[in-house]
């Protein structure tokens, strides 16, 4: 075989099993109605079939150009194929292509006379025959999330090429999520937040952010793919994080969908016509990329992955929502922020450090090159009484060095030293505790902050009257 992982027979007669019965749905929905949740679902698992054997194919092709890199946490440091996220993506976005007309195959067959004709479709309203106009707002919306993905995706990939620094690729995703923005000016342009139940007698029932609210939202397009991206570096840990989230995401799509006749359902179903595929590519990476790890997933899946979501997220009007499921990342970035904003001391690479004598992996450590400030050290002392960190000082306690501050190195100074596939697996239960949590804080919680929960479709009315 051409790749360096070979595909076994089992594999074989699964994945052909599996294209054929999504052929299978695809067939019924064109003999049906057209649904288009069937067909993404139908799309999603001959995606994963692609990007599993395209990447048992491509690793060798990869490795000859020189995208490949060593495995630090393995005894024999490896060498594997890297940028396998590029792979992902582009199966992605073509299926995402090929899905274009499934959405809308209502207004191509039964609801309009010529898919969509705008002059045709006018002209029989008004001599009393009710048919709908076309969607071009839906489609607009629909296109210009594949065109933020695709830019994020060209990113992702130049900077696996380049190795872009911290500093010039931060706000790139921002560039990226200029099409969704304009889309949602023009589409929804709603600006108005609801202000908590005790400030209401201050500021009313709503306030209006104006372009604040892009600002936020340009925010999230930053937020989303960079958190994943500094939450890496262990076997699996990207992808599953991923794939954790996107699980939720759609809990919480299934929730609305589920209400008859909910105004949100549109929304909802757009988010799971992204998130469907998303989790099919991203469940191949991840067999290939779990504990021990054959492939390695390039920062491109990590901007690809997060622009998936800030996209639903924004497009699909619950980005408040997103963010209750990325309290791992949050925590992360917050915990971060003293090394990355040159605080205390950053090394390029914080991953988990690999002893070769036990096996397992301990917390990498920052180095003081000179005694830190006063209050840093202060600071320091303090984070290690409450358990956030582990110092090492001289015989005067002077601290020398300190656990490199990301949530993995967090993991193993409570933990302790632990196999690589265990830090990734406790790292994932946690993720999707939180993401339990995020859900019950949206539906249950907040109305302890807020007047309405627009799940219910009565308080949905009630908002939208007071909008």
């Amino acid at each position: 075989m051409a790749g360096n992982i070979q595909i076994t027979t089992g594999w074989y007669f699964f994945l052909l099993s599996l294209v054929g019965a999504c052929c299978g749905l695809l067939y019924s929905v064109f003999k049906g109605e057209g649904e288009p949740l069937i067909a993404s679902l139908g799309f999603s698992g001959i995606a994963f079939a692609a990007t599993y054997c395209l990447i048992c194919w491509l690793g060798d092709e990869f490795k000859r150009v020189g995208l490949k890199g060593r495995d630090a946490s393995k005894a024999d440091r490896r060498e594997l194929p890297e940028t396998m996220g590029a792979v992902c993506a582009v199966v992605y976005l073509m299926v995402m292509i090929i899905f274009i007309p499934f959405p809308f195959y209502e207004y191509f067959v039964a609801s309009t006379s010529g898919g969509g004709n705008r002059d045709v479709t006018v002209e029989m309203v008004e001599t009393g025959r009710k048919l709908h106009r076309f969607p071009h707002n839906k489609l607009g919306e629909y296109l210009s999330a594949l065109l933020s993905l695709q830019s994020m995706a060209i990113l992702g990939i130049a900077d696996d090429l380049f190795d872009i620094r911290w500093r010039h690729k931060l706000f790139l995703p921002a560039i990226a999520a200029i099409p969704m923005l304009v889309m949602y000016y023009i589409d929804f342009g709603v600006t108005n937040i609801v202000v908590p139940l005790r400030l209401q007698p201050y500021l009313g029932q709503l306030v209006n952010l104006s372009w604040g609210y892009y600002v936020y939202m340009a925010a999230i397009a930053i937020f989303c793919p960079n958190s994943i991206n500094i939450y890496a570096g262990i076997n699996g840990l990207e992808v599953a994080q991923s794939i954790a989230i996107a699980v939720f995401i759609m809990i919480n799509d299934l929730m609305y969908i589920s209400v008859v006749g909910h105004p949100a359902t549109d929304s909802h179903l757009f988010s799971l016509y992204f998130l469907l595929p998303f989790l099919g590519v991203s469940m191949a990476l991840w067999i290939h990329n779990k504990y021990p790890s054959k492939v390695f997933v390039g920062d491109t899946y990590c901007y690809f992955a997060g622009m998936t979501f800030a996209v639903v997220g924004i497009l699909g009007h619950f980005s408040k929502t997103l963010l209750l499921l990325f309290i791992p990342q949050i925590f992360n970035f917050l915990y971060s922020a003293p090394q990355l904003f040159g605080l205390v001391p950053c090394p390029r690479h914080r991953l988990p450090r690999f002893n070769v004598r036990t096996g397992l992996m301990e917390p990498s450590r920052g180095q003081f090159m000179r005694p830190p400030k006063w209050y840093i050290s202060l600071a320091l002392k303090t984070l290690e009484k409450l358990g956030l960190i582990k110092l090492w000082t001289d015989d005067n306690g002077t601290v020398l060095e300190f656990s490199n501050m990301t949530l993995i190195n967090l993991w193993l100074v409570r933990k302790g030293p632990m196999r690589e596939d265990k830090v990734t697996r406790g790292l994932v239960w946690l993720q999707m505790v939180c993401g339990a949590l995020g859900l019950f804080i949206r539906h249950k919680a907040a109305l302890l902050v807020f007047p309405h929960d627009n799940l219910k479709l009565a308080d949905f009315e009630k908002l939208v009257t007071v909008v």
